[in-house]
């Protein structure tokens, strides 16, 4: 973020699954309630879950990009001032996608644990499923490399040693938050 200037009104926890980005988000959301923040989180896999994906959108994106135009327009009008996003965004040109959803600038700080904890707390999470157990652990790997080469981030957290309280405190800094 540059010295002085005004911060985005909206961030977007980047990172592969498994990292802690809901965690990370509900984290900085009582970090901004205990500043008397106004504020809204939003689980950006909470607004796209829906079966069947169309053909052409495994992930359901476009499902996800409008729900949350519609959730930051209720917000922005309920009285929140900053919008927290849990989500992944893989490429570097989506970012003005989500902007324009949210009609806000975006601070992007991703979230990074070495690939080998991550699959630990997944295994953990998926013990008595062992198909998702089997795509996340695929996954984990996969889109970890593709954040790493994308670009997309305004910043990086490596939050493997650090608790959650932590992990939120260095996010919000890496936004321009921090106070």
């Amino acid at each position: 973020m540059t010295a002085g200037a005004e911060p985005p009104v909206v961030l977007f926890i980047n990172g592969t699954v498994g990292v802690g980005k809901s965690t990370t988000a509900d984290t900085v959301g009582l970090l901004l309630a205990e500043r008397g923040v106004p504020h809204a989180v939003i689980d950006l896999d909470a607004v796209r879950r829906a079966w069947p994906a169309p053909a052409g959108d495994p992930f359901n994106n476009r499902l996800e990009v409008e729900n949350l135009r519609a959730l930051a327009a209720n917000y922005w009008r309920a009285g929140a001032r900053r919008l927290v996003l849990a989500g992944v965004l893989e490429q570097p040109e989506l970012r003005e996608r989500y902007a324009s959803a949210v009609g806000a600038p975006l601070a992007v700080v991703r979230v990074r644990v070495d690939v080998a904890t991550i699959r630990e707390r997944l295994r953990r999470r998926h013990v008595d499923d062992a198909d998702a157990l089997g795509w996340h652990l695929h996954r984990c790997g996969e889109l970890h490399s593709v954040l790493e080469a994308a670009g997309a981030d305004d910043a990086v957290v490596d939050a493997t040693d650090l608790d959650r309280r932590q992990v939120a405190e260095a996010v919000l800094e890496a936004a321009g938050w921090a106070r």
